[in-house]
This record gives C-alpha cells, sequence and structure tokens, in this order.
C-alpha cells in the first residue's frame, strides 16, 4: 500500500500537526520559533477553541488552534488558504476576543494576559517583501512602545 503524505495546509491536518496534546513538542518549537521569547517557552495547554457567544446574536467563531503557554501567554493560530481581504480585520476581532474573554465580573484588569495571534497565509496580503512580519502598539511619531500585550505576526508562505 502506498502512502501519501496530507497537505499540512488543510485545516484537519493543520491542527493535527499544531494542535496536538499528543506532541505539544511540534507547538513549542513553533512558537519558539516565530515569537522568540526572551525566557523560551517549555510548555502549552490546548484549550477548547470555540470562541463563545454572549449573546444569541453574537458572532460564533472557532480558531483553529488555541493555546496557553508556560509563559502565561494565550496563543491563536490561524492558517488561511484563501484572500478574503480581511485579515487585519479578522486578526483584531480574534485578539480582542481572546483578551476580552479572560476577565469575569469583578475581575482586575492587571489580571489581563499578553495575547498573541498568528496568522499564516497561503497569499500575499501585506505590502511588503518579508515573510513574517510581527506588529504591536507603537506611539506613532517616537515608535516608543505602548505594551507588548497585543502582538499580532503574519506569515506569508508564498515570500
Amino acid at each position: 500500500m502506498r502512502r501519501t503524505l496530507l497537505n499540512p495546509k488543510i485545516d484537519f491536518v493543520f491542527k493535527k500537526i499544531f494542535g496536538s496534546e499528543e506532541h505539544p513538542e511540534i507547538l513549542i518549537s513553533f512558537l519558539n520559533a516565530v515569537l522568540k521569547p526572551q525566557k523560551p517557552i517549555v510548555s502549552v495547554e490546548i484549550k477548547n477553541s470555540d470562541l463563545e457567544k454572549e449573546y444569541i446574536e453574537d458572532k460564533f467563531s472557532r480558531l483553529d488552534v488555541k493555546a496557553l503557554t508556560s509563559n502565561k501567554e494565550i496563543i491563536n493560530i490561524e492558517i488561511q488558504l484563501k484572500n478574503e481581504y480581511n485579515m487585519i480585520q479578522r486578526s483584531l476581532y480574534y485578539w480582542s476576543k481572546l483578551y476580552e474573554e479572560q476577565l469575569s465580573e469583578g475581575d482586575r484588569y492587571d489580571k489581563l494576559s499578553r495575547t498573541v495571534c498568528i496568522n499564516i497565509l497561503d497569499f500575499k496580503y501585506l505590502k511588503n517583501d518579508r515573510f513574517h512580519n510581527g506588529y504591536r502598539l507603537k506611539e506613532i511619531e517616537t515608535n516608543e512602545e505602548l505594551t507588548d500585550l497585543q502582538e499580532i505576526h503574519f506569515i506569508e508562505i508564498p515570500k
């Protein structure tokens, strides 16, 4: 019987590779390579990838991979094969939902953890030649970083 490799860009296969509780070392290695943290990630906990609705009219979303790192960061990894011309908006929406869901009534804001979205795109999207771009909130004129609590990455496979 001949074996063929499955395409890792297919949603189901992607989730089996990066969202596997049986083989967390794959996700850990990927996150350390992409984020280059000062303190390396040594463990991850794969979380439920559904973004729960608060009201019936709310938009339901399911992330590809959602994880909590040993550095107490919340990570979302998405793979997108087709350009729907909304990746920045979509990424900000997912990021905001992950950030918002951390607090309950009466919680203090300092409980909020660093939240990172990593978007792997099978198309060219950003107007530069770099295949990996990472963004944070910065002051417009001085480029002074306000915080690292928000970080959004785009990895464009064709580049």
